[in-house]
């Protein structure tokens, strides 16, 4: 992996890990040329993205099931211990993103991998 900063000035470890900031740099690194061609960083681009459409498809899960009778209680302790499972595993990506490591996450990986060198 390399190091050197492109034309922008950007590395690739720096785009790596601005791509797990939100979902925007991530869609301006698959967007903007020299990064749109650089496989790491489309990687870290799509793996952002679908571990933050996951996050809301769950988030959501756990609304709809909290208003339902009986398990809103459940929900109620359930939400924030996933909410702080997602915020871990975005602070380990964003970590590795940086230091220039490719951890590849289950199954967003995989899809991320799919789109990447596709």
């Amino acid at each position: 992996m390399t190091v050197e900063a492109s034309q922008s000035g950007l590395s690739e470890n720096a785009a790596s890990g601005l791509a797990y900031i939100t979902i925007i740099p991530a869609i301006i690194f698959l967007i903007v040329d020299p990064y749109n061609r650089n496989p790491v960083v489309r990687f870290h681009s799509w793996q952002s993205i679908f571990l933050a459409i996951a996050w809301v498809v769950v988030d959501v899960a756990l609304i709809v099931l909290g208003r339902m009778p009986g398990l809103g209680l459940a929900t109620l302790f359930l939400s924030p211990l996933v909410s702080l499972l997602f915020f871990i595993v975005w602070l380990i990506v964003l970590i590795n993103a940086f230091n220039g490591k490719r951890f590849k996450l289950p199954i967003v990986g995989d899809l991320a991998e799919k789109q990447a060198n596709g």
